[in-house]
């Protein structure tokens, strides 16, 4: 399977399942455009475009590829499965919140449910658990979630310690990470995170009056000009560590390109923002009809990126094309994606165990529970068959080595099954690759002049 794009003066080709990326001349791009070099009245009709001669040494090229495993290569499909064990942990520790976000998937912060707080012995049996089910693997990640977690900030320090206790009895490594809305970030906080925490998510979405739209305070008041000065000075202290400020764009902010510059304006070198996946009938949600838009906003924001790279001080880093197009995952990863409720699984204050942050408050997804430690074999057995391979919509994608096979979370939210991909989500990532390969392509031309 081959996908053949133009972007920007950039003529691509990428092979799905060598994972290969070829950057054309414009003969090599029009011969494989649409599988023309294997059909004979195609090829008559590029002789009133290109010689013979520049044909025949084009299509000598392309066979060489092929016969290479590089362009048209075969699939492999892992024919055994292989049991992952358990390496990553989202810890809810406040299923409360003091922001009341328009868009938020956990009800403003209590998931649909009460609003509580993780107890530390809770936080601890998760710990454990998550340890006695890692296997072999010794770097486990654990992320503090909510709600907003800085507002049970006792209980994450000492969730922090504890880890840090028993990771040297167990030989693990705990990689620790916090997303916040940054309303109660002060001074203490800062260096207690920085000092402890290998990455910090900081939500914002971008322009004041964007942000302020949807990210408001329970008095109606828009957080804003609360959270930037606190954002910006654990940044300025994190010297060098991983943060992300990310934000969310809706159908109000079609130009997000501008809220990106924004932030990065602001000082935030390290980018993500991401479309609103909510019910199609809120009116500020993302629906077929703005596709088309937001594909021509990420070229946009793409072009806006490459501008970047050529002054120190505009420079910036954008989550979604990040990609690595030489040593990316095994193909077992580019399988089966992120590992929710396989390798990856989300704790409530309860102590119930979900596959995943945006599954909590669904019942019919609890995994088990902390206390007994066990997890429900249906659940582990749905998450752990599913793959790419096992999708009818992503079996012949071109794109599906890179998203996965997209979020099982959303897929179930809008299809009510894990195996029927979000279709606006599909689109969206299929752009995002074509404009990181074509970001590479012209930082290539840069380094090579």
């Amino acid at each position: 399977m081959v996908h053949v794009f133009k972007l920007n003066d950039v003529n691509a080709a990428v092979d799905t399942n060598s994972g290969s990326v070829h950057i054309l001349d414009d003969i090599t791009y029009d011969l494989l455009k649409e599988d023309s070099f294997k059909d004979k009245y195609k090829l008559e009709k590029l002789s009133d475009k290109y010689t013979k001669e520049n044909i025949n040494e084009a299509l000598k090229e392309i066979q060489y590829l092929i016969d290479n495993k590089m362009l048209y290569s075969e699939e492999v499909i892992l024919k055994n499965k292989i049991k992952p064990v358990f390496k990553a942990l989202c810890l809810n520790v406040a299923h409360d919140c003091n922001l009341k976000c328009d868009y938020c998937f956990a009800s403003q912060g209590d998931f649909g449910g009460k609003r509580c707080l993780m107890p530390f012995e809770v936080g601890k049996k998760a710990f454990d658990f998550l340890i006695q089910n890692s296997g072999n693997r010794r770097n486990l990640e654990v992320d503090f979630f909510g709600g907003e977690p800085l507002m049970n900030f006792d209980t994450v320090k000492r969730l922090v310690e504890y880890g840090r206790k028993i990771e040297k009895e167990k030989n693990k490594n705990f990689r620790f990470t916090i997303t916040t809305n940054g309303v109660l970030l002060d001074d203490d906080k800062i260096d207690y995170i920085n000092k402890n925490f290998v990455n910090v998510v900081l939500s914002l979405d971008g322009r004041k009056e964007i942000n302020d739209n949807m990210r408001k305070t329970v008095n109606n008041q828009g957080s804003y000009d609360i959270i930037v000065k606190n954002f910006q000075n654990i940044v300025n202290k994190r010297n060098g560590e991983t943060y992300f400020a990310r934000g969310t764009f809706t159908n109000k902010n079609l130009d997000f390109t501008n809220d990106v510059k924004h932030m990065r304006d602001l000082g935030f070198k390290s980018i993500s923002i991401e479309p609103v996946v909510t019910d199609p009938q809120e009116e500020y949600a993302l629906r077929e009809e703005h596709i088309e838009v937001i594909k021509k906003e990420y070229e946009k924001l793409a072009l806006e990126y490459l501008k970047s790279r050529k002054k120190e001080d505009k420079r910036f880093s954008f989550f979604h094309f990040n990609i690595d197009l030489n040593d990316g995952p095994c193909l077992y990863k580019k399988s089966v994606g992120c590992g929710a409720g396989t390798e990856y699984i989300a704790v409530t204050p309860e102590g119930h165990i979900y596959p995943c942050h945006q599954f909590v408050g669904n019942e019919d997804f609890i995994m088990g529970d902390v206390d007994e430690g066990i997890i429900d074999p249906k659940i582990y057995n749905m998450f752990s068959g599913v793959s790419v391979n096992s999708k009818e919509k992503c079996k012949n994608c071109w794109a599906k080595y890179y998203c996965s096979g997209g979020c099982h979370a959303n897929a179930y939210n809008f299809n009510h099954d894990i195996n029927e991909p979000f279709d606006i989500a599909c689109e969206l990532e299929k752009k995002r690759i074509e404009c990181s390969i074509m970001i590479k392509a012209k930082e290539e031309c840069m380094n090579d002049n």
